[in-house]
């Protein structure tokens, strides 16, 4: 147990709770693949916070009888009944039992939607696990009055991990870090840390279109795909390269060489799509339309010399990242020459975001 984040119930409770809070998804640079214990991830990891891809969560809660009474839970996606998603919900009310101990006098209704399709590798539960915390740390701001908005935000990056590891990264905006880095003091494991301090200026406006390749659902989870880190033959070494390579893309935010942080971002994707095809079981995540895409951007990039990059999430769908700059030209070329790649001839053009946001409370 985390002694920072436990909360101490010093007042009786409302009758009810009705919160709402939004929190957008992220991409990293620097992947996470791989954890431990309770998501605590075998590298660090760096994203960057998007700002159209998101999940708004209306969070209601009714007291019960009795605190012993079992906690009714009730989820709703795009206001359709999901109860498949209750057993989610019910894991991670147990594992932030300790950190939220107002839960268990309560029922709860979730009311969820998504500005994306859920479970195509655009980091539903990141987003939506955001959103839910962000929720949790406004009943706690009405509890305790007196707590930061600084200590909201921090309890809601480590309240969000223990439902979704990359849910840490999804509450504050620009460029945020996740996991203990030795070359970077702040850096945690339990939670992240915003990132954006010394960053150059393009890159704190950067765009990213997510070209829908596959809008269904993965085939193998990320869960899945973490657990199968644990004896992979080169799991030690994607690890170290990651940490390498939080080192080294530092720089590059710092200096504001697009090159490199192109070439560095790339490798990282294709590293970690190279990790599922040679575990154990291997899988594939990428399609063929994702091949096509990949090698149409690096002919464009040629052919143009605008910075353009490529990177992937654990899916088929490719985040074509550029400057702000070259929005126009780079969209119209999207628009003539790449969606016909994409499901239903669908993308959705992002850019770097402000992180969560806390919407109402009654």
């Amino acid at each position: 147990m985390t002694e920072e984040f436990k909360f101490q119930l010093t007042q009786n409770l409302p009758q009810e709770f009705s919160i709402k809070a939004s929190a957008p998804s992220n991409i990293a640079l620097v992947k996470y693949w791989g954890k431990e214990d309770i998501q605590i991830p075998k590298n660090t990891s760096l994203s960057f916070t998007l700002s159209n891809c998101k999940t708004t969560t209306l969070l209601k809660l009714e007291l019960k009888n009795k605190a012993s009474d079992e906690t009714q839970i009730q989820v709703f996606l795009d206001e359709e009944k999901t109860p498949s998603f209750i057993p989610k919900i019910q894991k991670f009310f147990h594992l932030i039992d300790p950190y939220c101990p107002y839960l268990k006098h309560y029922h709860a209704s979730i009311h969820t939607s998504n500005t994306f399709p859920h479970s195509s590798g655009i980091a539903s539960s990141a987003s939506g696990m955001g959103a839910l915390a962000l929720c949790l740390v406004q009943i706690e701001k009405q509890l305790q009055p007196n707590l930061s908005l600084d200590d909201l935000r921090k309890k809601a990056s480590f309240l969000a991990r223990l439902g979704s590891g990359s849910a840490a990264r999804s509450i504050d905006g620009g460029l945020v870090l996740w996991g203990k880095h030795q070359k970077i003091k702040e850096s945690s494991d339990l939670f992240a840390i915003p990132f954006n301090d010394g960053v150059h200026p393009v890159f704190t406006d950067f765009q990213d279109t997510v070209l829908l390749i596959d809008r269904g659902q993965k085939q193998v989870s990320s869960s899945l795909g973490h657990s199968l880190m644990n004896g992979h033959p080169f799991a030690e070494a994607r690890f170290a390269q990651a940490q390498d390579n939080i080192t080294e893309l530092q720089t590059y935010l710092a200096s504001g060489n697009v090159k490199e942080f192109m070439r560095l971002v790339e490798s990282e994707a294709l590293t970690l799509h190279a990790m599922m095809m040679c575990s154990r079981p291997y899988f594939i995540l990428m399609a063929s339309q994702t091949l096509e895409v990949i090698h149409k951007i690096w002919n464009f990039r040629d052919e143009t010399k605008i910075p353009v990059c490529f990177t992937l999430d654990a899916g088929a769908n490719v985040h074509l990242l550029y400057p702000r700059k070259y929005k126009a030209e780079v969209q119209n070329w999207i628009d003539k020459n790449l969606k016909q790649h994409c499901q239903d001839k669908a993308y959705i053009h992002d850019e770097v975001g402000k992180g969560g946001e806390f919407l109402e409370i009654s």
